[in-house]
């Protein structure tokens, strides 16, 4: 076992909360601290990804210690999932899904910089926005605008939920390469994380 992942469950329902200690309290690997000290991750439970649920996120991501956060919600609609990313959540995980496997997986996941969220939503984030253009014919074009082929073979793993060093031994790149591609990606496009990456190029049609 390597360090510990320290761990913070914020939410308004003392119910909610005790549930997810203690489902995150099976797992060796995670420490739990108290909702306002110094965590990895911070466990954000709504009941709705409303305006005040973002505002959570990007204020836990906005501290000092800039938490990653993991925001578990009732449900998540297209929209929803996309705010959630852009507003800095590294995983979305539905309630009635939040076992304590899943909810420890991606804790792991968020700490280790990755984003997780079900395939399904992933799925979900694939269909078309009617307001928003697709870039999908300017793929791999030579102005930058699109994802060459590694890029995209890197990405495809990342929106699996696949932690870094697992993406390197699989496509036989050095982590090095692999961050530094992320890296370009996110700066790239201007986006917050690798969560919002995934998101952005799902949605425009890049993946």
């Amino acid at each position: 076992m390597g360090d510990p992942v320290y761990v913070s469950v914020l939410a308004s329902d003392p119910v909610l909360a005790a549930g997810a200690t203690a489902a995150l309290r099976e797992d060796p690997d995670l420490v739990l601290v108290s909702g306002d000290g110094p965590a990895d991750v911070a466990v954000v439970l709504v009941d709705q990804v409303d305006p005040l649920a973002l505002d959570t996120v990007r204020r836990v991501r906005d501290t000092g210690g800039r938490s990653e956060v993991v925001l578990v919600a009732s449900d998540f609609t297209q929209a929803q999932a996309l705010h959630a990313v852009a507003a800095g959540a590294r995983g979305l995980v539905r309630r009635r899904e939040a076992s304590s496997a899943r909810l420890a997986r991606t804790v792991l996941a968020a700490a280790d910089g990755d984003c997780s969220m079900p395939p399904d939503m992933l799925a979900l984030l694939l269909e078309p926005d009617p307001g928003r253009p697709s870039v999908r014919a300017v793929r791999g074009t030579s102005d930058g605008v699109g994802l060459d082929e590694r890029e995209r073979a890197v990405l495809h793993l990342v929106a699996e939920g696949r932690a870094t060093g697992e993406i390197a031994r699989e496509l036989s790149y050095s982590i090095r390469t692999v961050s530094g591609v992320v890296h370009d990606i996110t700066r790239r496009f201007r986006l917050r994380n690798r969560a919002h990456a995934v998101a952005y190029a799902l949605r425009s049609g890049l993946l």
